[in-house]
């Protein structure tokens, strides 16, 4: 059964929105950052998505960690951590359609944190903010059906795979599916699920902003439980979604440097001859002589091949 929501005129401008500001990161090659500035995000993005579940490190000491340095912190903390760390540099190996796949990143990311990691539960639970029950989960025995219904709603509904990742992101908040580690998967997941049409959502830490409006994204949450359906959440989302977009175009626009554009473009030309006029045509925004002293860097470099001479020189990059 198809989980309930409704697309509004609010939900249609922000796609709309959203799928302009991909083409402009696309034009301007910024779906893949370099490798120091993925290297902070990601880093970002685990700092924020376990700070909203009261991880107490920072980004240094993420960073730390990840350099194989030694920090004062609580055990837990540098558990949790860890775990994110290897999750999150292993995320291309998981399929966002498989439930066999999420079941093994839940027993990744809370390994050595909670009894059954990877386990669906089988216990009734609600979900306790102060003193009352804000969300009482289906009962245990519910769960690995409703489970297969919302990977059956994930692979062949036809659905815009924008509105998808946040429907499932709520359905599976909803189900409440382990005993803990719900809201990290959550969004975990529906990182995974974006990427798979858009590169970029690989790197950006969309995380932080629901850190930054946490009141707010547990608000969607709640309306969303009082309606019935994901429709307040998927408007709150799409709503970040836009403005970590906003935020990567205003940050990283001007930024790409001669080895980044080098690096880019053998994603696009693999082991293809092409023109220093192939090149131009995928940096529009550089002159032809910028385009040539780039090409003579990676020539230098040992990058490139370079064969002919003037307007018939070709280049390869070498494997």
């Amino acid at each position: 059964m198809k989980p309930p929501y409704t697309i509004t005129d609010k939900i249609l401008e922000l796609v709309i929105s959203i799928s302009e500001k991909i083409g402009e990161i696309n034009a301007h090659h910024l779906y893949k950052p370099t490798t120091e500035l993925r290297k902070k995000n990601r880093i970002k993005t685990i700092q924020s998505s376990l700070e909203i579940e009261g991880n107490t490190l920072t980004e240094e000491q993420i960073t730390a960690l990840l350099e194989n340095k030694r920090i004062i912190a609580p055990a837990k903390d540098i558990l949790e951590v860890h775990n994110a760390i290897e999750v999150y540099h292993d995320l291309k190996r998981f399929n966002a359609n498989k439930m066999k796949d999420l079941e093994l990143a839940h027993a990744m990311l809370m390994k050595d944190l909670v009894e059954n990691a990877g386990k669906f539960r089988t216990k009734n639970v609600g979900i306790v903010k102060g003193s009352k029950v804000e969300h009482l989960a289906p009962g245990g025995t519910m769960v690995k059906g409703l489970m297969n219904d919302l990977f059956k709603y994930l692979k062949n509904d036809k659905e815009l795979i924008l509105i998808k990742s946040w429907v499932f992101h709520y359905e599976f908040e909803c189900i409440h599916p382990f005993i803990d580690g719900n809201g990290r998967m959550g969004r975990l997941w529906q990182t995974l699920i974006l990427m798979q049409q858009y590169p970029v959502f690989e790197y950006l830490p969309v995380e932080s902003l629901i850190r930054e409006n946490q009141k707010e994204y547990y608000n969607a949450l709640s309306e969303s439980d009082k309606k019935g359906q994901s429709t307040p959440f998927i408007e709150f989302m799409l709503q970040i979604l836009l403005a970590s977009l906003k935020e990567l175009l205003r940050s990283q626009n001007s930024n790409l440097n001669t080895k980044d554009r080098i690096f880019l473009f053998k994603e696009k030309a693999g082991a293809q001859k092409f023109s220093r006029k192939d090149y131009l045509q995928s940096f529009k925004d550089i002159s032809a002589p910028t385009a040539s002293r780039d090409l003579k860097w990676a020539v230098t470099e040992n990058i490139l091949m370079k064969f002919g001479d003037h307007r018939l020189t070709e280049y390869q990059f070498k494997e």
